[in-house]
């Protein structure tokens, strides 16, 4: 019996399928790839460090703040206060605002001031009123409020320059009946600290007490 033309292309088809997978087949047994047991190494990415992330430079070391109010002035440290106000008083007995009134705030205990709401990480940072606004306290605070207390409800983004800051500090000193003793500042050039120190130390003329 004549094989009709359907009958031709179907057997075409059904040859070149066939071909096709043999082809396929082959090729997979010839080319595959098995992974090792055990590889030869990892390529592991290194975390960034604080110095890659500032683009490779070192950090620069903070100058200690005894070193700062050696030479800090307390009457420029009043006209830097001046931003504060808006957030805080400063004389004695005065009213919170937005902030804690700030009078005899050096060696304060933290978030204990009678009648403010502090932040849940202010007090869990005060660890009960143990820890106090210490000078050093005070510089980290007040360099970047939410860096070094994350989570205080403290809106001020933090002043980075080291004279305005001890200015201020060596202001706010004042703001007390009994300004407690300045920090000793042993990396103060001899015979250079002793002047500025006690220039610090002495409140600035129309301070608020």
């Amino acid at each position: 019996m004549e094989s009709t033309p359907f009958n031709k292309y179907a057997m075409a088809f059904l040859a070149t399928v066939f071909v096709v997978m043999t082809a396929g087949i082959l090729s997979d047994s010839i080319f595959d790839s098995h992974a090792p047991e055990k590889p030869g190494f990892i390529i592991e990415a290194a975390e960034a460090s604080g110095e890659a992330e500032a683009g490779g430079a070192p950090a620069t070391e903070a100058v200690p703040i005894a070193t700062l109010l050696a030479s800090a002035d307390a009457t420029r440290g009043e006209a830097i206060f001046k931003r504060c106000a808006a957030c805080h008083t400063g004389d004695k007995g005065g009213a919170n605002k937005v902030g804690p009134n700030l009078w005899d705030i050096v060696d304060r205990p933290i978030a204990t001031h009678a009648g403010f709401s502090y932040s849940g990480a202010m007090k869990d940072f005060s660890k009960g009123g143990q820890e106090l606004w210490t000078y050093d306290h005070l510089n980290h605070f007040l360099t970047s409020p939410k860096g070094y207390i994350k989570g205080t409800a403290m809106g001020f983004a933090g002043d980075k320059k080291d004279n305005e800051r001890a200015d201020l500090i060596a202001y706010l000193r004042t703001l007390s009946d009994s300004p407690k003793p300045l920090p000793a500042a042993d990396a103060a050039p001899a015979g250079d600290a002793a002047a500025p120190a006690d220039g610090a130390a002495k409140p600035a003329e129309g301070t608020a007490h």
